[in-house]
Protein backbone atom coordinates (compact mmCIF):
# COMPACT_ATOMS: atom_id res chain seq x y z
CA UNK A 1 0.00 0.00 0.00
CA UNK A 2 1.22 3.20 -0.77
CA UNK A 3 1.85 6.08 1.47
CA UNK A 4 -0.86 8.24 2.63
CA UNK A 5 0.91 11.08 3.13
CA UNK A 6 2.69 11.40 -0.16
CA UNK A 7 -1.71 11.29 -1.30
CA UNK A 8 -1.63 7.54 -1.91
CA UNK A 9 -1.41 6.21 -5.46
CA UNK A 10 -3.83 8.71 -6.96
CA UNK A 11 -1.10 11.46 -5.61
CA UNK A 12 1.77 9.62 -7.06
CA UNK A 13 -0.17 8.84 -10.51
CA UNK A 14 -1.42 12.83 -11.35
CA UNK A 15 2.18 13.71 -10.84
CA UNK A 16 3.52 11.50 -12.97
CA UNK A 17 0.88 12.96 -15.73
CA UNK A 18 1.65 16.12 -15.25
CA UNK A 19 5.52 15.67 -15.60
CA UNK A 20 4.59 14.49 -19.05
CA UNK A 21 6.40 17.12 -21.23
CA UNK A 22 4.90 15.05 -24.68
CA UNK A 23 1.09 15.33 -23.78
CA UNK A 24 0.60 18.63 -26.49
CA UNK A 25 2.94 16.47 -28.94
CA UNK A 26 0.96 13.02 -28.84
CA UNK A 27 -2.55 15.57 -28.43
CA UNK A 28 -1.55 17.55 -31.75
CA UNK A 29 -0.28 14.80 -33.89
CA UNK A 30 -3.44 13.11 -32.72
CA UNK A 31 -5.44 15.82 -34.26
CA UNK A 32 -3.70 16.31 -37.02
CA UNK A 33 -4.01 12.67 -38.26
CA UNK A 34 -6.09 12.85 -42.15
CA UNK A 35 -8.77 10.78 -40.31
CA UNK A 36 -9.59 13.28 -37.62
CA UNK A 37 -9.44 16.13 -39.98
CA UNK A 38 -11.45 14.82 -42.45
CA UNK A 39 -14.03 13.38 -39.78
CA UNK A 40 -14.19 16.73 -38.57
CA UNK A 41 -14.69 18.64 -41.67
CA UNK A 42 -17.47 16.51 -42.33
CA UNK A 43 -19.16 17.34 -39.67
CA UNK A 44 -19.11 20.70 -39.88
CA UNK A 45 -20.37 20.38 -43.30
CA UNK A 46 -23.05 18.17 -43.33
CA UNK A 47 -24.60 20.68 -40.00
CA UNK A 48 -23.51 23.46 -41.79
CA UNK A 49 -22.33 25.34 -38.79
CA UNK A 50 -20.77 28.60 -39.58
CA UNK A 51 -19.26 29.21 -36.11
CA UNK A 52 -17.17 27.70 -33.62
CA UNK A 53 -16.73 28.04 -29.66
CA UNK A 54 -13.64 26.88 -28.69
CA UNK A 55 -14.12 26.60 -24.92
CA UNK A 56 -12.47 25.47 -21.52
CA UNK A 57 -14.18 25.57 -18.03
CA UNK A 58 -11.94 27.11 -15.61
CA UNK A 59 -11.48 26.80 -11.69
CA UNK A 60 -14.41 28.21 -10.97
CA UNK A 61 -16.77 26.05 -12.95
CA UNK A 62 -17.29 29.25 -15.56
CA UNK A 63 -16.30 28.61 -19.21
CA UNK A 64 -13.41 30.80 -21.48
CA UNK A 65 -14.07 30.50 -25.07
CA UNK A 66 -13.24 31.93 -28.39
CA UNK A 67 -15.18 31.52 -31.39
CA UNK A 68 -13.23 30.82 -34.73
CA UNK A 69 -14.89 30.86 -38.03
CA UNK A 70 -15.81 26.95 -39.25
CA UNK A 71 -13.73 27.15 -42.11
CA UNK A 72 -10.22 27.14 -40.21
CA UNK A 73 -10.72 23.89 -38.28
CA UNK A 74 -7.51 22.40 -39.46
CA UNK A 75 -5.74 25.35 -38.04
CA UNK A 76 -7.29 25.35 -34.79
CA UNK A 77 -6.73 21.21 -34.74
CA UNK A 78 -2.69 22.11 -35.08
CA UNK A 79 -2.55 25.49 -33.21
CA UNK A 80 -5.81 25.63 -30.98
CA UNK A 81 -6.51 28.80 -28.97
CA UNK A 82 -4.40 30.93 -26.66
CA UNK A 83 -5.21 32.60 -23.70
CA UNK A 84 -3.58 34.74 -20.98
CA UNK A 85 -2.46 31.57 -18.19
CA UNK A 86 -5.10 33.33 -15.42
CA UNK A 87 -8.21 32.57 -17.27
CA UNK A 88 -8.40 29.62 -15.77
CA UNK A 89 -8.87 31.05 -12.51
CA UNK A 90 -11.32 33.33 -13.88
CA UNK A 91 -9.40 36.59 -14.45
CA UNK A 92 -9.63 37.36 -11.02
CA UNK A 93 -7.89 40.09 -8.89
CA UNK A 94 -6.94 39.90 -5.48
CA UNK A 95 -8.02 42.41 -2.95
CA UNK A 96 -4.75 43.36 -3.20
CA UNK A 97 -4.55 44.02 -6.67
CA UNK A 98 -2.80 41.32 -7.54
CA UNK A 99 -4.18 39.16 -10.72
CA UNK A 100 -4.18 35.53 -9.09
CA UNK A 101 -2.84 32.64 -11.05
CA UNK A 102 0.47 34.06 -12.22
CA UNK A 103 -0.15 38.07 -12.20
CA UNK A 104 0.10 40.53 -15.43
CA UNK A 105 3.13 38.41 -16.50
CA UNK A 106 1.90 34.78 -16.36
CA UNK A 107 2.67 33.30 -19.77
CA UNK A 108 -0.28 32.45 -22.01
CA UNK A 109 -1.42 28.84 -22.37
CA UNK A 110 -2.27 26.92 -25.51
CA UNK A 111 -5.56 24.97 -25.60
CA UNK A 112 -5.72 21.80 -28.06
CA UNK A 113 -9.44 21.39 -29.80
CA UNK A 114 -10.59 17.41 -28.71
CA UNK A 115 -12.67 16.95 -32.33
CA UNK A 116 -14.67 14.03 -30.67
CA UNK A 117 -16.68 17.01 -28.60
CA UNK A 118 -17.68 19.16 -32.03
CA UNK A 119 -21.47 19.80 -30.88
CA UNK A 120 -23.46 21.73 -32.79
CA UNK A 121 -25.96 24.44 -30.34
CA UNK A 122 -29.97 23.38 -30.78
CA UNK A 123 -30.62 27.33 -30.26
CA UNK A 124 -28.02 28.38 -33.21
CA UNK A 125 -27.54 25.88 -35.99
CA UNK A 126 -25.32 27.79 -37.30
CA UNK A 127 -22.83 28.06 -33.89
CA UNK A 128 -21.26 24.60 -32.84
CA UNK A 129 -18.74 24.25 -30.37
CA UNK A 130 -15.78 22.25 -29.46
CA UNK A 131 -14.37 21.36 -25.83
CA UNK A 132 -9.91 21.90 -25.32
CA UNK A 133 -7.29 20.76 -23.31
CA UNK A 134 -5.07 23.53 -21.74
CA UNK A 135 -1.34 23.18 -21.71
CA UNK A 136 1.60 24.82 -21.23
CA UNK A 137 3.06 25.76 -24.75
CA UNK A 138 6.30 23.62 -26.09
CA UNK A 139 8.27 27.08 -26.95
CA UNK A 140 8.67 27.51 -22.74
CA UNK A 141 11.39 24.52 -22.77
CA UNK A 142 11.71 22.47 -20.20
CA UNK A 143 8.26 23.53 -18.85
CA UNK A 144 6.42 23.11 -21.92
CA UNK A 145 4.21 20.94 -23.15
CA UNK A 146 2.35 19.77 -19.87
CA UNK A 147 -0.90 19.55 -19.41
CA UNK A 148 -2.28 22.48 -16.96
CA UNK A 149 -3.59 21.17 -13.57
CA UNK A 150 -5.81 24.76 -13.58
CA UNK A 151 -7.61 23.07 -16.22
CA UNK A 152 -10.09 20.93 -13.83
CA UNK A 153 -11.70 19.06 -17.32
CA UNK A 154 -8.88 17.57 -18.63
CA UNK A 155 -7.18 16.50 -15.04
CA UNK A 156 -10.23 15.05 -13.93
CA UNK A 157 -10.09 12.87 -17.44
CA UNK A 158 -6.56 12.13 -16.59
CA UNK A 159 -6.99 10.66 -13.07
CA UNK A 160 -9.47 8.97 -13.59
CA UNK A 161 -8.44 7.04 -16.79
CA UNK A 162 -5.70 6.13 -14.41
CA UNK A 163 -7.40 5.05 -11.13
CA UNK A 164 -9.11 2.46 -13.61
CA UNK A 165 -6.37 1.48 -15.27
CA UNK A 166 -5.09 0.70 -11.09
CA UNK A 167 -7.97 -0.59 -10.03
CA UNK A 168 -10.55 -2.23 -12.75
CA UNK A 169 -12.95 0.25 -11.98
CA UNK A 170 -14.79 3.48 -13.26
CA UNK A 171 -16.58 5.85 -11.68
CA UNK A 172 -19.84 6.63 -12.91
CA UNK A 173 -22.49 9.47 -11.49
CA UNK A 174 -25.44 11.28 -12.23
CA UNK A 175 -26.61 14.85 -10.71
CA UNK A 176 -29.53 16.63 -9.31
CA UNK A 177 -28.64 19.99 -10.00
CA UNK A 178 -31.78 22.59 -8.93
CA UNK A 179 -31.41 26.16 -9.92
CA UNK A 180 -33.94 28.86 -8.57
CA UNK A 181 -35.88 30.98 -11.87
CA UNK A 182 -37.75 34.47 -11.03
CA UNK A 183 -39.65 37.07 -13.55
CA UNK A 184 -42.93 37.51 -14.95
CA UNK A 185 -45.64 34.56 -14.64
CA UNK A 186 -43.51 31.96 -13.01
CA UNK A 187 -44.32 33.60 -9.37
CA UNK A 188 -45.81 30.77 -6.75
CA UNK A 189 -48.44 31.63 -3.84
CA UNK A 190 -48.80 29.43 -1.36
CA UNK A 191 -50.46 29.37 2.40
CA UNK A 192 -48.20 30.08 5.04
CA UNK A 193 -45.83 27.11 6.01
CA UNK A 194 -46.94 25.24 3.25
CA UNK A 195 -44.22 24.32 0.63
CA UNK A 196 -45.07 24.65 -3.31
CA UNK A 197 -43.04 20.97 -4.05
CA UNK A 198 -44.45 18.67 -6.76
CA UNK A 199 -47.85 20.72 -7.28
CA UNK A 200 -48.46 19.94 -10.89
CA UNK A 201 -49.85 23.88 -11.07
CA UNK A 202 -46.40 24.97 -10.35
CA UNK A 203 -44.51 22.54 -12.93
CA UNK A 204 -47.29 24.34 -15.54
CA UNK A 205 -46.59 27.52 -14.61
CA UNK A 206 -43.07 26.67 -15.38
CA UNK A 207 -43.80 25.26 -18.71
CA UNK A 208 -42.11 26.95 -21.18
CA UNK A 209 -38.99 26.53 -18.97
CA UNK A 210 -38.76 22.66 -18.94
CA UNK A 211 -40.11 22.39 -22.49
CA UNK A 212 -37.21 24.24 -23.94
CA UNK A 213 -34.73 23.27 -21.27
CA UNK A 214 -35.62 19.48 -21.79
CA UNK A 215 -35.65 19.86 -25.49
CA UNK A 216 -31.73 21.84 -26.01
CA UNK A 217 -30.83 19.22 -23.85
CA UNK A 218 -31.92 15.94 -25.83
CA UNK A 219 -30.48 17.79 -28.76
CA UNK A 220 -27.04 17.58 -26.99
CA UNK A 221 -27.09 13.98 -26.66
CA UNK A 222 -28.43 14.26 -23.11
CA UNK A 223 -30.97 11.33 -21.93
CA UNK A 224 -33.14 13.84 -19.95
CA UNK A 225 -35.25 11.24 -17.69
CA UNK A 226 -37.36 13.53 -15.01
CA UNK A 227 -38.25 16.65 -13.27
CA UNK A 228 -40.09 18.14 -10.54
CA UNK A 229 -41.10 21.55 -8.91
CA UNK A 230 -39.14 21.67 -5.44
CA UNK A 231 -39.58 25.39 -3.82
CA UNK A 232 -40.34 28.80 -4.96
CA UNK A 233 -39.51 28.93 -8.38
CA UNK A 234 -36.91 25.90 -8.31
CA UNK A 235 -37.22 23.45 -10.25
CA UNK A 236 -34.81 19.90 -10.81
CA UNK A 237 -34.43 18.63 -14.18
CA UNK A 238 -32.50 15.19 -14.30
CA UNK A 239 -30.17 13.30 -16.90
CA UNK A 240 -29.32 9.55 -17.12
CA UNK A 241 -25.81 8.84 -14.97
CA UNK A 242 -22.76 7.73 -17.41
CA UNK A 243 -19.05 7.82 -16.91
CA UNK A 244 -18.16 10.73 -14.81
CA UNK A 245 -16.63 12.95 -16.97
CA UNK A 246 -19.55 12.97 -19.11
CA UNK A 247 -21.76 13.73 -16.16
CA UNK A 248 -19.48 16.60 -15.29
CA UNK A 249 -19.37 17.91 -19.24
CA UNK A 250 -23.28 18.26 -19.64
CA UNK A 251 -23.32 19.81 -16.41
CA UNK A 252 -21.34 22.29 -17.63
CA UNK A 253 -23.92 22.40 -20.84
CA UNK A 254 -26.27 22.54 -18.22
CA UNK A 255 -25.67 26.10 -16.94
CA UNK A 256 -25.60 27.49 -20.67
CA UNK A 257 -28.99 25.51 -21.98
CA UNK A 258 -30.31 27.15 -18.63
CA UNK A 259 -28.58 30.65 -19.38
CA UNK A 260 -29.69 30.70 -22.99
CA UNK A 261 -33.41 29.79 -21.99
CA UNK A 262 -33.65 32.32 -19.25
CA UNK A 263 -32.42 34.53 -21.85
CA UNK A 264 -35.24 33.68 -24.76
CA UNK A 265 -37.93 33.66 -21.96
CA UNK A 266 -37.21 37.32 -20.19
CA UNK A 267 -36.95 35.36 -17.01
CA UNK A 268 -33.44 35.07 -14.72
CA UNK A 269 -32.19 32.00 -14.16
CA UNK A 270 -29.65 31.24 -10.77
CA UNK A 271 -27.33 28.31 -9.55
CA UNK A 272 -27.07 30.78 -6.59
CA UNK A 273 -26.77 28.31 -3.21
CA UNK A 274 -29.06 29.68 -0.88
CA UNK A 275 -30.85 32.74 -2.65
CA UNK A 276 -33.83 33.15 -0.08
CA UNK A 277 -34.04 31.88 3.94
CA UNK A 278 -36.94 29.84 4.84
CA UNK A 279 -36.49 27.96 1.35
CA UNK A 280 -34.41 25.23 -0.12
CA UNK A 281 -31.35 25.75 -1.45
CA UNK A 282 -29.88 24.74 -4.53
CA UNK A 283 -28.15 21.87 -4.10
CA UNK A 284 -26.11 19.34 -6.83
CA UNK A 285 -25.90 15.68 -5.18
CA UNK A 286 -23.85 13.14 -6.60
CA UNK A 287 -25.74 9.91 -7.07
CA UNK A 288 -22.20 7.60 -8.02
CA UNK A 289 -21.40 3.94 -8.31
CA UNK A 290 -18.42 1.75 -9.15
CA UNK A 291 -18.14 0.19 -11.94
CA UNK A 292 -15.84 -3.04 -12.74
CA UNK A 293 -14.35 -3.42 -16.29
CA UNK A 294 -13.77 -6.52 -18.11
CA UNK A 295 -12.01 -7.10 -20.90
CA UNK A 296 -15.40 -7.93 -23.10
CA UNK A 297 -16.43 -4.21 -22.95
CA UNK A 298 -19.15 -5.05 -19.94
CA UNK A 299 -18.99 -3.30 -16.64
CA UNK A 300 -20.53 -4.90 -13.12
CA UNK A 301 -22.17 -2.28 -10.95
CA UNK A 302 -19.87 -2.91 -7.22
CA UNK A 303 -21.91 -1.27 -5.26
CA UNK A 304 -24.78 -3.53 -5.54
CA UNK A 305 -24.28 -8.02 -4.96
CA UNK A 306 -28.63 -8.14 -5.89
CA UNK A 307 -30.14 -8.09 -2.05
CA UNK A 308 -33.47 -6.74 -2.45
CA UNK A 309 -33.21 -4.65 1.07
CA UNK A 310 -31.29 -1.40 0.93
CA UNK A 311 -27.61 -2.34 1.80
CA UNK A 312 -23.78 -1.01 0.86
CA UNK A 313 -21.24 -3.74 0.08
CA UNK A 314 -17.94 -3.50 1.35
CA UNK A 315 -16.72 -2.03 -0.88
CA UNK A 316 -19.55 0.39 -1.22
CA UNK A 317 -18.49 0.80 2.76
CA UNK A 318 -15.23 1.66 1.94
CA UNK A 319 -15.85 4.39 -0.64
CA UNK A 320 -17.99 5.55 1.89
CA UNK A 321 -15.51 5.99 4.84
CA UNK A 322 -13.04 7.43 2.11
CA UNK A 323 -15.66 10.09 1.69
CA UNK A 324 -16.45 10.69 5.09
CA UNK A 325 -13.32 10.88 6.40
CA UNK A 326 -12.20 13.84 4.17
CA UNK A 327 -15.47 15.57 3.66
CA UNK A 328 -13.64 18.67 5.83
CA UNK A 329 -11.05 18.35 3.49
CA UNK A 330 -13.38 18.53 0.19
CA UNK A 331 -15.78 21.31 1.40
CA UNK A 332 -13.90 23.78 0.09
CA UNK A 333 -14.97 22.33 -3.36
CA UNK A 334 -18.38 21.15 -2.54
CA UNK A 335 -19.30 24.32 -1.12
CA UNK A 336 -16.85 26.79 -2.73
CA UNK A 337 -18.70 30.10 -2.03
CA UNK A 338 -19.51 32.26 1.16
CA UNK A 339 -23.10 31.41 0.44
CA UNK A 340 -22.79 27.85 0.43
CA UNK A 341 -22.62 27.33 3.79
CA UNK A 342 -26.13 29.65 4.23
CA UNK A 343 -27.68 26.07 3.20
CA UNK A 344 -26.20 24.13 6.16
CA UNK A 345 -27.28 27.11 8.80
CA UNK A 346 -31.38 26.70 7.33
CA UNK A 347 -32.93 23.75 9.71
CA UNK A 348 -35.42 21.95 7.72
CA UNK A 349 -34.79 22.76 4.81
CA UNK A 350 -32.95 18.91 3.94
CA UNK A 351 -29.49 20.36 3.45
CA UNK A 352 -26.58 17.95 5.52
CA UNK A 353 -24.65 19.19 7.76
CA UNK A 354 -22.44 16.44 9.15
CA UNK A 355 -20.16 13.60 7.85
CA UNK A 356 -22.55 10.58 8.63
CA UNK A 357 -24.40 7.99 5.98
CA UNK A 358 -27.52 5.92 5.88
CA UNK A 359 -30.00 4.09 4.33
CA UNK A 360 -32.56 6.37 2.57
CA UNK A 361 -32.52 9.38 4.77
CA UNK A 362 -32.00 12.23 3.52
CA UNK A 363 -30.33 14.20 6.66
CA UNK A 364 -26.89 12.28 6.16
CA UNK A 365 -23.72 13.11 3.91
CA UNK A 366 -24.09 9.95 1.76
CA UNK A 367 -27.45 7.96 1.73
CA UNK A 368 -27.97 4.76 -0.09
CA UNK A 369 -31.62 6.10 -1.38
CA UNK A 370 -31.40 3.18 -4.05
CA UNK A 371 -29.68 -0.27 -3.90
CA UNK A 372 -26.53 0.16 -6.43
CA UNK A 373 -25.75 3.96 -5.80
CA UNK A 374 -23.86 6.41 -3.09
CA UNK A 375 -25.79 9.76 -3.25
CA UNK A 376 -23.32 12.31 -1.80
CA UNK A 377 -25.44 15.13 -0.56
CA UNK A 378 -22.76 17.97 0.16
CA UNK A 379 -22.46 19.59 -3.33
CA UNK A 380 -24.38 22.73 -4.43
CA UNK A 381 -25.28 24.46 -7.67
CA UNK A 382 -21.89 26.40 -7.64
CA UNK A 383 -19.75 23.49 -7.67
CA UNK A 384 -17.45 22.88 -10.47
CA UNK A 385 -18.17 19.56 -11.26
CA UNK A 386 -14.47 18.40 -12.69
CA UNK A 387 -13.50 19.35 -9.49
CA UNK A 388 -15.92 17.95 -6.85
CA UNK A 389 -15.57 14.65 -9.16
CA UNK A 390 -11.85 14.57 -8.34
CA UNK A 391 -11.71 14.75 -5.09
CA UNK A 392 -14.31 12.41 -4.61
CA UNK A 393 -12.35 10.04 -6.62
CA UNK A 394 -8.98 10.49 -4.62
CA UNK A 395 -11.10 10.13 -1.17
CA UNK A 396 -12.92 6.89 -2.69
CA UNK A 397 -9.48 5.65 -3.80
CA UNK A 398 -7.96 5.98 -0.19
CA UNK A 399 -10.69 4.24 1.39
CA UNK A 400 -10.37 1.11 -1.02
CA UNK A 401 -6.69 1.56 -0.36
CA UNK A 402 -7.01 1.36 3.20
CA UNK A 403 -10.21 -0.69 3.62
CA UNK A 404 -11.18 1.81 5.44
CA UNK A 405 -14.63 0.95 7.66
CA UNK A 406 -17.21 4.06 8.07
CA UNK A 407 -19.53 2.07 11.33
CA UNK A 408 -23.29 1.22 10.42
CA UNK A 409 -25.52 4.20 9.44
CA UNK A 410 -25.89 6.02 13.06
CA UNK A 411 -23.26 4.23 14.67
CA UNK A 412 -19.57 5.84 12.67
CA UNK A 413 -16.14 4.10 13.20
CA UNK A 414 -13.74 5.54 15.17
CA UNK A 415 -12.37 6.77 12.10
CA UNK A 416 -15.40 8.79 11.15
CA UNK A 417 -16.88 9.83 14.73
CA UNK A 418 -14.64 13.16 15.46
CA UNK A 419 -14.75 13.99 11.73
CA UNK A 420 -16.44 17.86 11.79
CA UNK A 421 -17.78 19.47 8.88
CA UNK A 422 -17.00 23.00 8.18
CA UNK A 423 -19.98 25.51 8.52
CA UNK A 424 -18.38 28.33 6.42
CA UNK A 425 -16.19 29.34 4.10
CA UNK A 426 -13.60 30.24 6.56
CA UNK A 427 -13.68 26.92 8.43
CA UNK A 428 -13.92 24.70 5.28
CA UNK A 429 -10.50 26.77 4.25
CA UNK A 430 -9.13 25.47 6.82
CA UNK A 431 -9.95 22.04 6.61
CA UNK A 432 -9.21 22.08 3.08
CA UNK A 433 -5.23 22.81 4.29
CA UNK A 434 -5.19 20.54 6.67
CA UNK A 435 -6.22 17.09 4.97
CA UNK A 436 -2.84 16.11 4.31
CA UNK A 437 -3.74 12.97 2.03
CA UNK A 438 -5.41 15.37 -0.13
CA UNK A 439 -2.72 18.13 -0.40
CA UNK A 440 -0.40 16.07 -0.76
CA UNK A 441 -2.99 13.92 -3.53
CA UNK A 442 -3.54 17.14 -5.60
CA UNK A 443 -1.43 19.35 -7.82
CA UNK A 444 0.62 22.15 -5.64
CA UNK A 445 -0.36 24.77 -8.32
CA UNK A 446 -4.21 23.72 -8.00
CA UNK A 447 -4.52 23.85 -4.72
CA UNK A 448 -2.17 26.83 -4.12
CA UNK A 449 -4.24 29.11 -6.20
CA UNK A 450 -7.46 27.54 -5.38
CA UNK A 451 -6.90 28.54 -1.87
CA UNK A 452 -5.68 32.28 -2.71
CA UNK A 453 -9.13 32.57 -4.58
CA UNK A 454 -11.12 31.45 -1.71
CA UNK A 455 -8.79 33.47 0.85
CA UNK A 456 -9.53 36.31 -1.06
CA UNK A 457 -13.30 35.40 -1.62
CA UNK A 458 -13.54 35.04 2.77
CA UNK A 459 -11.94 38.52 2.73
CA UNK A 460 -13.89 40.52 0.65
CA UNK A 461 -17.07 39.09 2.86
CA UNK A 462 -15.70 39.76 6.21
CA UNK A 463 -14.84 43.12 5.27
CA UNK A 464 -18.18 44.09 4.20
CA UNK A 465 -21.05 45.45 5.85
CA UNK A 466 -24.30 44.26 5.52
CA UNK A 467 -27.87 45.30 6.25
CA UNK A 468 -28.38 43.41 9.03
CA UNK A 469 -25.74 44.40 10.85
CA UNK A 470 -26.97 47.68 10.43
CA UNK A 471 -30.79 45.98 11.83
CA UNK A 472 -28.74 44.66 15.03
CA UNK A 473 -26.26 47.16 15.76
CA UNK A 474 -27.68 50.78 14.70
CA UNK A 475 -30.06 51.38 17.38
CA UNK A 476 -29.07 48.92 19.57
CA UNK A 477 -25.61 49.06 21.09
CA UNK A 478 -25.34 49.91 23.76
Amino acid sequence: MSDPQSGGSFGASLREILADKMAFARHQEANLAPDTVAALGARIRETGVKYIYYMIPTLGARTVAKVVPAEHYERMLRKGIAFHRTALTDLQTSREGELIGGGVEAHEFWGLPEPETFQVLPWDPEVGRIFCTAYDPPHLGEDGGRLIPLDTRALFTAAHRAFSERTGLELRSGLEPEMTWVGPGIEVVTKDDQSPAYQVENLEKMRPVFKKVISYGQALDFDMIQGDYEDDGQIELNWNYDRAERTSERMTTYRQICKQVARELGLQASFMPKPYNGKMGNGCHHNLSLWRLADDGSAENVIEDGRVELHATETARQAIAGMLLHTPGSMLVMGSTVNSYKRYWDAGQFAPSGADWGLDTRGVAIRISANGRMEYRLPDASVNPYLSHLYLLAAIEHGLEAQMDPGDPGVPSDAIAGVVVPNTLGSAIEAFEADEYLMAAMPEELTRIFLQLKRDEWARYCGQITQWEFEQYWEAIP
